[in-house]
């Protein structure tokens, strides 16, 4: 890319259990590089952490197209392109973003995997287990305990450093997206489907973390093995968590990602 056609915004989606907060040092890293730096939060949770703790109720009724059209705004918006990066169900958002025809590349980082993959490990189901164990969860706003987050989120670090990054980070998820991202397979109107065949499509780079529980390395490839078009790319991380993005060592994987997307390659 040339400097007057490279991308000069990165849009950061967050994942569940979590909010724009969780990509903090990321934000002032890309800014340190020159580049524009977005992490919109999902519509309602616009407030701090300790908010949402406190009361939950926006995250509630929210849907995921609700919060897709929100981020198609957003980025449509843009005067230019953008890259765009997101961890965990914001992997399945870049997804569908770039299915939409948005962006100058995507990074889609332990990503949940869309409509159509079918590969489900059991750490996976475990660490989702304290939601999708009560029907009546779709229509809450669930937590962690700060044990589940260790097992789910930082099985890599010590308690002590799960604990901070449990209490600085994380909020309840919405119970309606665990469910629906759970029963996609099963609901021909599933809102984190894509188009695997799509012809003109930005370059995708899936980076997992080898270590993941959430969301393992098997999850990754089987999501990027559906892809018959385009440039898709794949890299993994060694000993890594599905808190890759704040634990020890996140500058790797924060230059890696933002490296390969100024200049895609296979």
């Amino acid at each position: 890319m040339n400097a007057s056609t490279s991308p000069d915004t990165v849009v950061l989606i967050h994942g569940l259990w979590m909010t724009p907060r969780s990509w903090e040092n990321w934000m002032e890293r890309y800014k340190r590089r020159g580049l524009k730096v977005l992490a919109p939060a999902y519509p309602g949770l616009e407030v701090e952490v300790e908010a949402l703790r406190q009361d939950p109720s926006p995250l509630e009724k929210l849907t995921i197209e609700e919060v897709a059209h929100h981020y198609e705004t957003v980025i449509r918006g843009l005067d230019r392109p953008p890259i765009i990066m997101g961890h965990s169900f914001g992997g399945s958002l870049v997804q569908v973003m770039l299915d939409r025809g948005l962006g100058a590349a995507g990074v889609a980082i332990d990503s949940v995997s869309v409509k159509g993959v079918y590969v489900l490990p059991l750490s996976t189901l475990k660490a989702n287990f304290p939601i999708l164990s009560n029907p009546a969860n779709r229509h809450r706003a669930v937590p962690f305990t700060p044990e589940q987050f260790h097992h789910a989120f930082a099985n890599t670090l010590s308690e002590e450093d799960s604990t901070k990054a449990y209490d600085r980070y994380h909020i309840p998820a919405p119970g309606r997206f665990v469910f629906d991202i759970a029963l996609a397979n099963f609901n021909p109107h599933a809102p984190i489907a894509v188009d695997f065949d799509r012809a003109e499509r930005a370059p995708l780079l899936f980076i997992a973390g080898g270590a993941d529980q959430l969301v393992p390395p098997t999850m990754n490839r089987s999501n990027l093995r559906h892809y018959h078009t385009g440039l898709v790319a794949y890299k993994e991380f060694p000993g890594r968590s599905h808190f890759t993005c704040g634990e020890p060592g996140w500058e790797a994987v924060a230059d890696y990602a933002i490296d390969w997307a100024l200049n895609p390659t296979a």
